[in-house]
């Protein structure tokens, strides 16, 4: 049968199973947005490129399936680059397809040209740049191929607007893609395996550092079998929340940065780290030099450029995770740690930083609180999407996440401005859960323009801003490290209740904790998205902190009163 190029862009998404692309027309991609109309693929108008990525972040990361985000040339591409830097970062597969100023203009700065292939190279999986009809098809479909496979990633296809046009007689593909040039060898040596079951059976103080490939290998049971069997205590990176139950009595919480502290504290005595799907991120480790300098280390990744790159480990297994534990967990023994869990015990002792009532409750109204009674009222059901900087750290430390998925949140590129357009992707790979997305005032402004998205496609979220009037993270440094000289950082903020009225949307404003629960009840129930205004109090911090580039367990603790300078409570070690 005789196709367009434009047509052919389309009958590889649906045959890809795609239901949704998330987009922005344009003259170069124009061809295939007028083929889109015969197919059964919803689109969904986005209001800047940089939404379409997020969206398309979104929805990958919450069904598992890859995200498709559409724009023109020039400017279109290069305002999806933040949404593609930020799916790499986080190992996210999505395909961006993006039209291309005619072959023949092509490098004659034409009317919206831009060298998009050459601009997303680093942020990029792979990308193309396709001028002939008739590599349109087969380059569709390796690029998805290559987007979901080993580590996922972002992939960009740039298609010129007259391969767009030209007609070629198509025949689709009968048979999976095969890429002989793309074969990543993820088999362990034996004498590997042996190593690590050798030093997991001579450990006596090991820790699992859980990470984000946790849940990409849908290795969450096999963890906690593993888990259990040895008796080894469990902590999560950001991205790794949800891989293990919260209240699963081996789970001792987030590590890192903004971690809690006696996991800080376990990490830098152990004797063992068992580093599963994570990447030795810098939030992660603190300075390098004095990072668990006494403990032997095995690093499970499906990423071999992951290995050795941060930390130096003594074992290194290239693998899927899941695969990797499933030849590990039957040569294990049964194992007790009984005195290092006590110990672990031990250090986190009295410590409250954790605990919602340490929080002073004077009737102001504490971001902290905010997410705890969110979380309660909830039962923790939601999946909850956030943007970055403090809520972020609070809604990691304060909401309890029991299954995988539930958090969606940008931890490597740290985007400020993801939380609204990703909760729009996970709400449309998951039309019957609650979606929250948890925001700052300052990333929300970003892409707050995207709540006429949510109008126009009629769809339910609810909004959480958590409103300080500052650039909230960027303050704290500024009080902790610059003598409390707020460069830049107050924020004025439109009427975000007006704002959301505008759109034909609900918002409310919550002052008071009392006000809390008939927000987010009234927020529940509303059948379209809603927006609240949560006013709190501005000059609060995260607690604990890890100063960039300070050792693991060198943590600014949370002040006996809450007017108290965190400069002094930086404690070199001391719990």
């Amino acid at each position: 049968m005789e196709r367009k190029g434009a047509q052919i862009v389309w009958e590889v998404l649906t045959q890809e199973g795609v239901e949704v692309v998330f987009g922005y027309p344009g003259g170069a991609i124009l061809p295939t947005y007028d083929a889109m109309l015969d197919y059964p693929v919803r689109h969904v108008l986005v209001r800047h490129e940089q939404g379409a990525a997020h969206m398309a972040d979104g929805y990958a990361r919450a069904s598992g399936r890859v995200g498709v985000a559409m724009a023109t040339s020039g400017p279109g591409a290069t305002n999806l680059v933040t949404g593609i830097a930020t799916a790499m970062m986080d190992s996210s597969p999505i395909v961006c397809i993006t039209g291309q100023v005619p072959s023949t203009a092509i490098g004659s700065d034409a009317f919206q040209e831009t060298d998009v292939t050459g601009v997303t190279l680093p942020i990029t999986k792979h990308n193309y740049l396709v001028t002939d009809v008739e590599e349109i098809g087969p380059t569709m479909r390796e690029a998805f191929y290559v987007a979901r496979s080993g580590r996922p990633g972002p992939v960009l296809v740039d298609i010129s607007k007259d391969a767009q046009i030209a007609s070629i007689e198509y025949v689709p593909a009968d048979a999976p893609e095969r890429l002989p040039g793309y074969r990543p060898d993820l088999r362990a040596l034996p004498e590997e395996y042996e190593h690590a079951l050798e030093l997991i059976e001579e450990a006596e103080r090991p820790i699992i550092l859980a990470g984000h490939g946790v849940m990409m290998s849908g290795a969450m049971q096999i963890l906690i079998d593993f888990a259990e069997k040895t008796q080894i205590p469990v902590t999560t990176t950001l991205l790794g929340l949800g891989g293990i139950p919260a209240s699963h009595p081996l789970n001792q919480g987030m590590m890192g940065m903004h971690g809690e502290s006696w996991v800080n504290h376990a990490i830098q005595e152990a004797d063992l780290l068992l580093a599963f799907g994570m990447r030795f991120d810098d939030r992660v480790t603190g300075n390098l030099k004095t990072y668990a300098v006494n403990a032997k280390k095995i690093h499970i990744d499906i990423d071999p450029t992951e290995i050795d790159k941060n930390v130096r480990v003594d074992v290194g297994i290239v693998g899927d995770l899941r695969e990797t534990l499933e030849i590990l967990l039957p040569q294990l023994t049964q194992k007790e740690h009984t005195a290092w869990l006590e110990h672990i015990d031990e250090l986190r002792g009295d410590s409250a930083v954790r605990d919602i009532q340490s929080l002073p409750d004077t009737g102001a109204l504490y971001a902290a609180h905010v997410i705890n009674d969110i979380w309660r009222i909830t039962e923790g059901k939601p999946i909850i999407v956030t943007d970055v900087g403090q809520h972020q750290m609070w809604e990691a430390q304060y909401f309890k996440h029991e299954k995988p998925f539930t958090l969606i949140t940008s931890g490597g590129l740290g985007t400020m401005g993801f939380g609204l357009p990703a909760a729009i992707g996970v709400r449309f790979a998951k039309p019957e859960d609650e979606v929250w997305a948890i925001v700052g005032d300052g990333g929300f402004q970003m892409t707050q323009a995207e709540l006429s998205t949510c109008a126009q496609e009629g769809i339910k979220i609810n909004v959480a801003i958590i409103n300080n009037g500052f650039l909230g993270m960027v303050r704290q440094w500024q009080e902790f490290f610059y003598g409390r000289r707020y460069a830049a950082t107050p924020m004025l903020s439109p009427d975000f209740v007006k704002l959301a009225d505008a759109h034909g949307l609900l918002g409310l404003r919550v002052e008071e904790r009392g006000q809390v629960e008939d927000a987010v009840r009234r927020a529940q129930q509303e059948p379209g998205t809603v927006i609240i205004d949560f006013r709190v109090v501005q000059e609060d911090s995260v607690y604990p902190m890890v100063p960039a580039g300070a050792d693991l367990d060198a943590m600014i603790r949370r002040p006996s009163s809450i007017v108290e300078t965190a400069e002094d409570e930086l404690v070199g070690g001391g719990r």
